[in-house]
């Protein structure tokens, strides 16, 4: 059994759908505050980097001034003043001198031990207490006497220290001492990160004013995509009449103003699809309607009326070809291939013309100018519309009168003509005749043309084809009755890059 599937709607704009989404504006200042927060976070962090470095470097200068300051009161004794200067007898009267020569900064601290046990301390001013940390004290109590002097860093569980511990012996006394000066790293780089949470604090606020700022200028560069959005939902299969207002010179106006040309394009298109499609309509419709009619009332019996009607329904169905023969021309006119551009000698093929003319009707055919040069162009495409307009002109012209084709070079351009001596154009068509199905009169009784009127559009079709136009010359009222119809197209030469000829013509279509 086959299963079947029911077919899904399609899916349509609801406005609801639109919180789901981010905007492109909030998508822009997340990005603009990402990317200021990413450059405060590295400048901060860079920041703080150094002044950590630099704050370890003045605690160890600040240690290696103890060491030399221990043994300046080594070598100057108790009493430097007095000329005797007697040296120091044991390490318990160095190490007291030592502790009291020790001049301290903030978060040091100094202490002496003897034997492994603390008999010096800093005075009670100085706020770090070295000898109330008992882990340190029982770190000091291990280290060797024969340690070399050197900067350390030693963490117990109430801070950091960096510190440095110097042995001390005196001759002639057994005792070992250890001068010790620490400082509390930890409330060192406390107080520098106290300083940087202001600085985050700060950075904070200059994020959110930025984001303030951001999200107004942002929402001034979107305003054109917004109004194009809202054109966009309010453009209809039946109105397209909406266009952006345009302001400002930058990117986005560009934008408004192209997409609004665009707009401009598709409403002309879809006027010019249904003023076609109501043409074709018509145009087939008769045809349809006049066969149908003859069929109905003919009579089967009656050979002479179905050979009639046979005969009427033949012409009938040929005119619907030709019909749907132009309607193909025209369907086709914008492809890249409708011309294919060749070396042509238009003298050549202006002679040409004249002899296919011939067969078109008893006029008095003339070629009042022939252009003696091989240009790049479509020569059946040219004689195709050429021959157009010498229809055209047999078809309003009386037998025996006067048909002059020529063509000629001129500015950079080539002049393809029909002079006719027909009754003219009105003036009230001259603006009407190359569009799709008009039939202008053939004469000034009103009479109008035969034929579908696709022929002038088709003419105009080919020209821009070529990148040239046709046109209805005015003809001077003292020279008689007559129109005159110019191909005007652009004179490319064949020389060595003919080649690109074509390629050019196609580029520029």
């Amino acid at each position: 059994m086959r299963a079947t599937h029911a077919r899904q709607p399609r899916a349509s704009w609801n406005p609801a759908r639109r919180t789901a989404h981010v905007t492109v504006r909030a998508r822009l200042l997340g990005a603009v505050v990402a990317l200021a927060g990413l450059t405060v976070l590295i400048a901060g962090a860079a920041a703080f980097a150094l002044q950590a470095q630099a704050t370890d470097a003045r605690i160890d200068s600040s240690l290696g001034r103890a060491v030399e300051v221990l043994h300046i009161t080594a070598n100057d004794g108790p009493n430097p003043d007095q000329a005797s200067r007697p040296k120091f007898t044991t390490v318990a009267d160095l190490l007291e001198k030592a502790v009291q020569m020790r001049g301290l900064t903030e978060h040091e601290g100094v202490i002496a031990l003897v034997d492994g046990e603390p008999r010096w301390f800093a005075s009670r001013p100085v706020v770090l207490r070295l000898e109330a940390d008992l882990e340190l004290v029982d770190l000091l109590r291990d280290l060797p006497s024969d340690q070399p002097v050197e900067l350390r860093t030693v963490r117990t569980s109430l801070t950091e220290y960096r510190m440095v511990a110097v042995p001390v012996r005196v001759g002639g006394d057994p005792s070992v001492g250890m001068f010790v000066v620490a400082v509390d790293r930890g409330a060192e780089i406390d107080t520098l990160s106290r300083t940087y949470l202001t600085y985050a604090t700060i950075a904070l606020g200059s994020l959110a004013v930025i984001a303030a700022v951001a999200w107004f200028v942002v929402g001034r560069l979107l305003s054109p995509i917004r109004l194009l959005r809202d054109a966009a939902r309010r453009i209809t299969e039946s109105d397209l009449s909406e266009r952006i207002p345009v302001s400002g010179a930058d990117d986005l106006s560009d934008l408004a103003a192209t997409v609004n040309a665009m707009l401009d394009r598709l409403e002309n298109a879809f006027g010019s699809q249904r003023e076609l499609l109501d043409d074709v309509g018509h145009e087939l419709r008769t045809p349809l309607t006049i066969v149908r009619g003859h069929l109905e009332l003919i009579n089967p019996r009656d050979p002479e009326d179905v050979r009639a009607v046979q005969s009427l329904a033949l012409d009938e169905l040929d005119r619907m070809h030709r019909l749907v023969d132009d309607l193909m021309t025209l369907a086709t006119a914008d492809r890249p291939d409708f011309v294919r551009p060749a070396p042509t000698d238009i003298g050549r093929l202006t002679d040409d013309v004249l002899d296919k003319a011939r067969s078109l009707g008893d006029r008095q055919w003339q070629v009042t100018a022939r252009a003696d040069v091989v240009l790049m162009v479509d020569s059946q495409r040219v004689t195709q519309a050429w021959l157009q307009l010498i229809a055209n002109a047999v078809s309003v012209s009386a037998p025996g009168t006067r048909i002059r084709i020529g063509s000629e070079l001129h500015a950079g351009r080539v002049r393809l003509w029909v002079h006719d001596q027909g009754p003219g154009v009105a003036p009230e068509e001259e603006q009407r005749i190359f569009e799709r199905f008009h039939r202008g009169r053939a004469d000034r009784t009103g009479r109008r043309s035969e034929g579908a009127g696709l022929g002038l559009p088709i003419v105009a079709a080919i020209a821009a084809a070529h990148r040239g136009r046709v046109r209805l010359e005015r003809w001077p009222a003292h020279a008689g009755p007559g129109s005159v119809f110019l191909l005007d197209l652009p004179a490319i030469p064949y020389t060595e890059k003919s080649r690109q000829g074509r390629a050019e013509l196609v580029e520029h279509r």
